[in-house]
């Protein structure tokens, strides 16, 4: 039962997440003075919907995304002559089909009021209020978590020291098989609740640096810890095998092994460090979205019984799913499974604003570049004393456009039938 209220929850908080992003567009266009015919959550199918003004206000039957429809997305055509051959023909037809789907709705009264009309600088800002909606709830709630509750920060005390080295993908790593090799930790001696001073000769103050230096060191070195209030030196011979890099749990590399793990405590943030905790949030969400391609091969095997690794690409459905998982986990406490949901919803919402922001159409991302591209080319022309060559057509670039929403959907739905049949799972 709790499995299913986490999965309405989370689900209702991302209908929420796109209401909020389209609420970004629909309010700047208006400003701008910009005619919004619909404000739509999902696809297909209209299940409800209210007219006010000069706006429909509605949710449809598929809750995957939402839209809003402005007048005038793309300028009407020049008078110039194609040259029309037999393979430009459907290209041609598909951008003319845009164009006259665009101008459809415009009556004369509203002629003035169409969205490629606008200043460039007005249309990158209608484009970017979408996504800047989702880094705004985003950022809003990591910052509520991170000073108001903290955020679990690894000290250099050791919790449990490894008794053998393990494969970097070892499923059971609770017994260590016979004729394992013993961890380094635990043949030098280590043992929980050991405070470490020193590494290698130079005292740390922080896991992060400590992991880095372990990380980057092989053979006997001499670790200083602190035990029952006395320094204790002990040496430690480490070995270089291979784990997952820092920060991702199916890419791997070879590093110097101790072989402990430490504690952590909550930590709530100043004004500085969540910051630079937030751009380290937006710095790793970019580079997962870069890496979505490299993650087919995973995705195709996970759905054929390979592993599904958590930092696989996830939809709404196995986005809604953890939130279940989250939810009804009796492994942490109430208070943490409601902040860890809240890390889930504004983690989404971060992906939403990387991945939106991508300059290519259908994107909000392609819009902006299209409007940069409009004013860097009018300002040129004005400093070169040329005429204003009008605004930049970006019903040129729908079949482009098509194509990457055809990737799009198939990349969806391989994502779908993966979070279906093998979903990423937290615990």
């Amino acid at each position: 039962m709790l499995v299913v209220v986490g999965i309405l929850i989370f689900f209702l908080g991302l209908l929420f997440s796109i209401a909020w992003h389209e609420l970004g567009h629909l309010a700047t266009a208006k400003l701008f003075g910009i005619k919004v015919t619909q404000y739509m959550v999902g696809f297909g199918r209209t299940i409800w919907s209210k007219r006010t003004g000069d706006t429909e206000y509605g949710v449809k039957l598929i809750p995957f995304g939402g839209y809003i429809r402005m007048i005038g997305m793309f300028p009407p055509k020049k008078d110039e002559k194609y040259g029309r051959t037999a393979s430009s023909a459907p290209w041609r037809a598909m951008i003319e089909d845009a164009r006259q789907m665009s101008a459809e709705e415009i009556t004369p009264e509203d002629a003035h009021r169409q969205f490629y009309q606008r200043s460039p600088w007005k249309r990158v800002i209608v484009m970017m209020a979408g996504p800047v909606m989702n880094l705004i709830l985003a950022v809003g709630i990591f910052t509520a978590i991170l000073m108001g509750h903290g955020i679990q920060t690894p000290t250099t005390t050791v919790s449990t020291v490894s008794e053998c080295v393990l494969p970097a993908d070892a499923k059971n790593t609770a017994v260590c098989p016979p004729g394992a090799t013993p961890a380094p930790a635990a043949a030098a001696g280590f043992k929980p609740g050991d405070r470490i001073v020193e590494f290698n000769g130079k005292p740390y103050g922080s896991w992060d640096d400590l992991q880095l230096a372990i990380r980057g060191t092989a053979g006997a070195v001499p670790v200083v810890v602190e035990r029952d209030g006395h320094r204790v030196t002990l040496t430690a011979n480490l070995l270089r095998t291979e784990r997952p890099k820092i920060g991702s749990t199916s890419e791997y590399e070879m590093v110097g092994f101790l072989g402990l793990t430490p504690t952590s405590h909550l930590v709530k943030q100043d004004f500085g460090g969540v910051v630079k905790t937030i751009g380290g949030f937006v710095s790793l969400t970019a580079q997962k979205v870069v890496e979505l391609p490299q993650r087919v091969p995973d995705l195709v095997s996970a759905i054929f019984g390979g592993e599904r690794h958590q930092d696989s690409p996830v939809g709404i459905v196995g986005a809604s799913r953890l939130g279940g998982e989250v939810l009804a986990s009796d492994s942490i406490g109430v208070d943490d499974r409601i902040i860890l949901m809240f890390n889930l919803l504004a983690g989404v919402n971060l992906s939403l604003f990387v991945f939106n922001m991508l300059p290519v159409l259908p994107l909000d991302g392609g819009h902006i570049a299209g409007a940069v591209w409009e004013g860097i080319r009018r300002r040129f022309a004005k400093l070169v004393r040329r005429p204003d060559p009008g605004p930049f057509d970006t019903a040129r670039l729908m079949p482009l456009a098509y194509a990457v929403s055809l990737i799009f959907i198939a990349y969806s739905l391989l994502v779908l039938v993966a979070d279906i049949v093998n979903p990423v799972t937290l615990f």
